[in-house]
């Protein structure tokens, strides 16, 4: 499986050309926290056409939620990287820990602050934004 980041989702909206960076055999699955991202961003805009278009994907795709276990891994995350002095966005950190607890190592996503997360766990980074 690979986590889709919520800037991946966006550009992905912008244009479905962005599927292809999703390795053939990976499973695309998203956070819960992603899933706020996009639906909070949505509801402020009240867009009509994204509601529909991510409506519509998040009832075909797997959305992991946000745990106990989930909240472990964050909360070890977050401690570790503002000991190291390097905090990063509160969010982002729940994705990872989502992602950690689910046993997923990859992320798609263009938001640097994966790349400062990667250095404090196993998750993998593959920004799109570069290819």
């Amino acid at each position: 499986m690979i986590l889709l980041d919520s800037s991946f989702l966006i550009d992905f909206f912008r244009d479905e050309k962005y599927s292809s960076f999703i390795p053939e055999n990976e499973i695309p699955v998203v956070s819960v926290i992603s899933y706020y991202e996009i639906m909070s961003g949505i509801k402020r805009l009240r867009s009509k056409k994204e509601e529909e278009f991510f409506q519509r994907l998040f009832t075909e795709i797997e959305i992991l939620d946000f745990n106990l276990t989930a909240a472990h891994y964050a909360s070890t995350l977050s401690a570790r990287m503002k000991a190291a002095g390097t905090p990063v966005n509160a969010l982002d950190i729940l994705i990872a820990g989502t992602a950690c607890a689910s046993n997923i190592d990859q992320i798609i996503t263009a938001d640097k602050d994966f790349e400062i997360i990667a250095r404090f766990s196993d998750l993998h980074v593959i920004r799109y934004s570069d290819m």
